[in-house]
C-alpha cells in the first residue's frame, strides 16, 4: 500500500469514489431522499489537487481511501461552510482563536469497506496533518449527529474536540477541530 499526495491523474476515479460514496454517511431510511452527502465534481477535485490538499492510500492501482482538506476559499461559496465561517469569530480551540487564516477545512475522508478497521483512518489524518501544517496549524470539520462512527473515529483516531454544535438545512451537526501535529 503506498500513501500519497493524490495527482491530476487521480482526479477521474476519485470523482468517481465520491458519486458513489454521497450517501454512505446517511442512515440506509434516509439515502434517496432530500438529504445528501457533501460531494465534489471533477473539476472540484481537480481544483482541490491543484491549490489544496487530497492524500489518499493507493493498493496494486487501486485507491483504497482518500482524505481532503481546502482553503476556505473553496468552501466558502456552499451555504453551509458560509454558516461555519459566520460562526468562527465564536470558536476556540487549544486556547486559541480560530480564523481563516490558522484553520483549514477537513473532510471529507473515505475508507474502502474491506479496508476499514484496519488502522488506515489514523494514517490517513496523520499524513494530512502532515501536508497541512506547513500553512494551517489547525483544522476544523462538521460530522452528522447521526454519524455516530464517524464522530468515533474523529474524536478517538483523530483526537478531534467538539468545538461547537449546530443545526443546518434540517440536520443536525458536531463541529471539531485538530492541531496539525505530526
Amino acid at each position: 500500500m503506498q500513501i500519497r499526495q493524490a495527482t491530476l491523474a487521480d482526479a477521474q476515479a476519485i470523482a468517481q469514489l465520491e458519486q458513489s460514496q454521497l450517501e454512505a454517511e446517511l442512515d440506509p431510511s434516509q439515502r434517496g431522499g432530500i438529504m445528501t452527502g457533501q460531494s465534489f465534481s471533477l473539476g472540484d477535485i481537480q481544483t482541490l489537487i491543484k491549490a489544496h490538499w487530497i492524500v489518499l492510500a493507493e493498493q496494486d492501482g487501486t485507491i483504497i481511501s482518500y482524505v481532503i482538506a481546502g482553503k476556505w476559499s473553496f468552501f466558502e461559496s456552499w451555504p453551509i461552510y458560509r454558516r461555519l465561517l459566520g460562526r468562527m469569530s465564536e470558536l476556540e480551540f487549544d486556547g486559541k482563536s480560530l480564523n481563516k487564516q490558522n484553520c483549514c477545512q477537513y473532510g471529507p475522508i473515505w475508507i474502502s469497506p474491506a479496508h476499514r478497521g484496519q488502522g488506515l483512518f489514523e494514517v490517513m489524518v496523520t499524513e494530512l496533518k502532515l501536508a497541512v501544517k506547513q500553512q494551517y496549524p489547525y483544522m476544523l470539520t462538521f460530522i452528522s449527529e447521526e454519524n455516530e462512527r464517524s464522530f468515533a473515529a474523529h474524536t478517538n483516531k483523530a483526537s478531534m474536540q467538539v468545538v461547537d454544535f449546530f443545526g443546518f438545512d434540517g440536520r443536525d451537526y458536531y463541529l471539531l477541530a485538530t492541531a496539525n501535529e505530526g
